[in-house]
């Protein structure tokens, strides 16, 4: 639609939508609008007002016959289309290094300035300007700007005190991109490939970790205001030492880091060294499998209890007496204590010792512990099929 309109302002015309009609239920309308323009017009129809529109005005522009404007060029197509300049880039990369960067202006003239006032004045005799000059003639002023990065400076030159600013970027972005934080340093005789994903502090310890070298950071300084603080950080790595600077203790220490890279990556590769993979001994078994039958009937701990509870009494208690064996096969020697009589239980596990514990007590009180009911025999027929028999 915005394109109907331009078409329009440059035919000097308005466009003009009409609704013509509506059709269908609530919930599923059909809407049918005409677009006018001049004395031409295009109807099309859409689940929406807004649809239509659209459907309109691209019929329009597909089908018109009114002349249509020309596209327009981007008028930035010079250097630096972007818009920024080498003084933006400078604060971007400073932001990333931890570091300010300071402009100084200096004066283009340390002795003398040239007049900046005229020496014709009004109701004074106008002097012969060809044989009298107050000042020998003066060409074009050229400033000079100083730009400081931590201890590096540089000097910018230009026609003004803004060019002056971006000369001075221009040449201090050309040396601060080769910082060693912005660029990744190989390890000892391993493919680059293999450290992109991996911070200086990482490659450190993977050096120190295989020449068995000791890393230590320390802070040595930490200055400034609280919203822009500097940290002066030191890394030892055996006999090297890096020392980094940034607004954060981590950003310091990744330079740090990255400066005592540069040295360790200067040392002789280490031989590989193939090892001996260990012997596996083959592990015995120390699960003890209990019968099958082991489960089968009501739990005599869960009896014991009912039993207790039934006469009112107070519920067996039950306590470890004593654990011997060796470590995979360890026997465990449970104790539970009813109405002053005790019996004891031996098993692999404590669940097991108790239970059997339990199923004692139950004997010496004159309970009877279900037995497991014997397996049904399998019998088949002609069919091959099987029938169950019950033994009774």
């Amino acid at each position: 639609m915005c394109l109907v309109n331009e078409l329009a302002r440059f035919n000097k015309i308005q466009p003009e939508y009409k609704l013509l009609s509506e059709q269908g239920p609530a919930h599923s309308k059909i809407f049918s609008v005409r677009l006018t323009l001049g004395d031409q017009y295009w109807e099309a129809e859409g689940t929406s007002i807004k649809k239509a529109q659209h459907s309109a005005a691209a019929s329009a522009l597909a089908e018109t016959t009114l002349p249509k404007p020309t596209v327009r060029t981007p008028r930035n197509t010079g250097r630096n289309p972007d818009g920024s300049t080498h003084t933006m880039e400078l604060n971007a990369l400073c932001l990333k290094l931890g570091k300010k960067p300071n402009f100084k202006p200096i004066d283009p003239y340390p002795g003398m300035r040239p007049p900046s006032y005229n020496y014709s004045v009004r109701g004074k005799k106008k002097v012969n300007k060809m044989y009298y000059y107050p000042f020998p003639p003066v060409g074009p002023i050229i400033y000079h700007m100083e730009l400081s990065v931590g201890s590096q400076q540089f000097i910018g030159k230009g026609r003004t005190r803004q060019q002056a600013k971006h000369d001075a970027a221009a040449k201090a972005l050309t040396v601060l991109q080769k910082e060693p934080m912005l660029q990744q340093l190989p390890m000892n005789g391993e493919p680059e490939e293999e450290n992109l994903n991996k911070s200086e502090i990482s490659q450190v310890f993977e050096i120190a970790l295989k020449r068995n070298l000791p890393v230590n950071f320390e802070i040595l300084k930490e200055e400034g205001p609280p919203h822009m603080k500097s940290f002066l950080v030191r890394v030892i790595v055996g006999e090297f030492v890096g020392e980094g600077e940034g607004k954060s203790k981590k950003i310091a220490k990744k330079l740090a880091a990255a400066a005592a890279l540069v040295e360790l990556k200067r040392l002789p590769h280490i031989p590989s060294v193939e090892k001996k993979l260990p012997r596996i001994k083959k592990k015995t078994k120390s699960i003890i499998k209990t019968s099958p039958e082991y489960g089968q009937g009501m739990n005599p701990i869960s009896r014991l209890a009912q039993i207790q509870q039934a006469k009112k009494e107070k519920e067996p208690e039950y306590s470890m007496v004593t654990e011997r064996g060796l470590p995979r096969r360890r026997e465990f020697v449970m104790q539970v204590t009813v109405c002053g009589q005790t019996a004891e239980g031996l098993g692999p596990s404590k669940k097991v010792a108790k239970r059997n514990a339990a199923e004692k007590m139950l004997e010496l009180l004159g309970y009877k512990v279900p037995q497991p009911q014997p397996p049904k025999p399998h019998l088949k027929n002609s069919d091959g099929k099987g029938l169950n028999v019950n033994v009774t």
